[in-house]
């Protein structure tokens, strides 16, 4: 595991003051949320922000010449160029709001896909994809006639990189790839596959499914070199229902609406309909305003305590975990690739993961069981589901040890 680094010390009691659903208990014990691969606590900035956007601004967008209309306009394209500064997007109209990364892949999916792929072209994606980044693709397949193929993954998570390169054909259009699994913690070399399918073919589209990478490490599309880059703003501490899917200019203008509706049109007749520009024209109807303003304030958060410093916390977190959970008998750790972020999936022997999370739950632990909308990742792997605790700048040491004493008390419980 590559180690990233801050500095000075990272002072995490510090910044646990700035959520304040931290602060409570459950079932009488501290809370301690080991869940945040599925979403992350807010902030009180980020709350605020929502409060005072509803209490003093709300008014519809891009509509009204009167004072709350233009305030709310510029609250809400504010936060788009706070997104494009975000990704390092080389402009603001290649930034369009949905409502979170599933959203993001399904547009890709049937704005381009569906209008350039033919029956025998390929689809490549990986075994340990979400299913976000699974079904819009098989429907772009049944209704196309083109093919999927997978990447499989070693017994220790790591994607088989020559067997990758040995999918990459003339026939491949599309490569959709997870940039860190919600399931196995592995970082994928997004930039190296990336660049070895436009080596190959410079026409080949890559889509990138960054919803558990830009909550822990910084992202520059440009750098990685994708055509398509998604995440959710619930998982970097925003507003749920708000995303972002970044796309090339070139490609998003050739790209026909993926809804009909209000403001993605420039003029509407019953003969005929002229679409807005970019990205204007992917945000039919009224979007998720305060969800956009409030994702502004949580990227701003974001950039302001430091993504490395937050990562090489995170890191620690992981590394410490890692070998007191190792310690817990009859436990084995699912996903161990040597880049890995602060993900640890996890099975007893002899014991249901639900059975797990019901007793952590008990003590006041929020964890994740199941197969985490991963399933292809179970099969593949011979298992129903794993327990799982994901890790946030937020959380602390003594957090994990109150789940591995924990994990003891579900032992003595079953054995």
């Amino acid at each position: 595991m590559t180690a990233p680094t801050s500095s000075p010390p990272f002072n995490v009691k510090l910044w646990r003051e700035d959520f304040p659903i931290l602060r409570q208990t459950v079932h009488g014990k501290p809370l301690v949320y080991l869940d945040n691969a599925a979403t992350s606590q807010k902030p009180q900035v980020v709350i605020d922000t929502l409060r005072r956007y509803y209490e003093g601004q709300n008014a519809n967008i891009h509509r009204g010449v009167y004072t709350l209309s233009q305030q709310a306009t510029e609250a809400y394209e504010t936060a788009r160029r706070k997104a494009q500064h975000f990704l390092h997007a080389g402009e603001s109209r290649e930034i369009v709001f949905t409502r979170g990364t599933t959203e993001a892949i399904n547009l890709v999916a049937q704005s381009y896909a569906c209008n350039h792929l033919r029956a025998g072209d390929e689809i490549i994606l990986t075994g340990m994809e979400h299913h976000s980044n699974i079904v819009p693709w098989q429907m772009v397949c049944q209704r196309t006639g083109a093919v999927l193929k997978v990447v499989p993954f070693t017994d220790e998570g790591e994607l088989d990189l020559a067997a990758y390169r040995q999918l990459l054909s003339a026939k491949t259009k599309i490569v959709a790839l997870v940039h860190l699994s919600n399931a196995l913690g592995t970082i994928n070399p997004i930039k190296q596959m990336t660049h070895e399918a436009h080596q190959l073919n410079p026409q080949i589209i890559v889509l990138a499914d960054g919803a558990q990478w830009v909550p822990h490490r910084a992202t520059d599309v440009q750098d990685l070199g994708v055509d398509f880059y998604a995440f959710s703003g619930h998982k970097i501490f925003g507003p749920t229902g708000i995303g972002v899917l970044y796309g090339r200019a070139t490609l998003l203008e050739k790209m026909p609406p993926y809804q009909g509706g209000g403001d993605m049109i420039a003029s509407v007749t019953f003969e005929k309909t002229t679409y807005n520009e970019l990205p204007w024209k992917f945000e039919a109807g009224t979007p998720n305003i305060s969800g956009a303003i409030g994702l502004g304030a949580a990227l701003d958060y974001v950039e302001h305590i430091g993504l490395d410093n937050m990562a090489a916390w995170e890191h620690e977190l992981l590394t410490y975990a890692t070998g007191k959970l190792q310690q817990v008998p009859g436990l084995r750790i699912v996903g161990t690739a040597r880049e890995k972020a602060s993900v640890i999936s996890m099975l007893i022997e002899g014991i249901h993961p639900h059975d797990v999370g019901t007793i952590l739950d008990g003590e006041g632990i929020a964890v994740r069981t199941g197969h985490h909308c991963c399933q292809p990742i179970m099969d593949r792997l011979h298992i129903p589901a794993t327990v799982r605790a994901s890790l946030a700048f937020y959380n602390t040491r003594e957090e994990i040890d109150a789940l591995v004493a924990a994990l003891h008390k579900v032992i003595e419980v079953f054995r």
